[in-house]
């Protein structure tokens, strides 16, 4: 089986990522794999699926996020090497 792959969306404030997630996890067959606080009000969510489910969540999510507040970053990394999983329990 294939290595999943993982997405990030990062915003200023939590209720931009909550719309985000909401928005991603309606437009594609991810899942939440987690979130984290940055600091400065800057929040992190985590999803998990194949390549192509993650990266069309991830877009949604982020214009989902870009209409009602600030979305500071997306990234989909494509089979996560497994050293990654280092960085936190939300990386498998």
């Amino acid at each position: 089986m294939a290595k999943q792959a993982i997405g990030m969306i990062e915003t200023k404030g939590l209720i931009s990522l909550l719309e985000a997630t909401d928005a991603a996890l309606k437009s594609a067959d991810v899942t939440l794999a987690g979130w984290e606080k940055i600091g400065s009000g800057i929040v992190t969510g985590f999803f998990a699926g194949d390549v192509a489910a993650v990266k069309a969540a991830v877009d949604a999510g982020a214009e989902a996020a870009s209409a009602v507040g600030q979305v500071v970053g997306v990234q989909v990394i494509p089979r996560p090497h497994d050293d990654l999983s280092k960085l936190g329990p939300w990386i498998s």
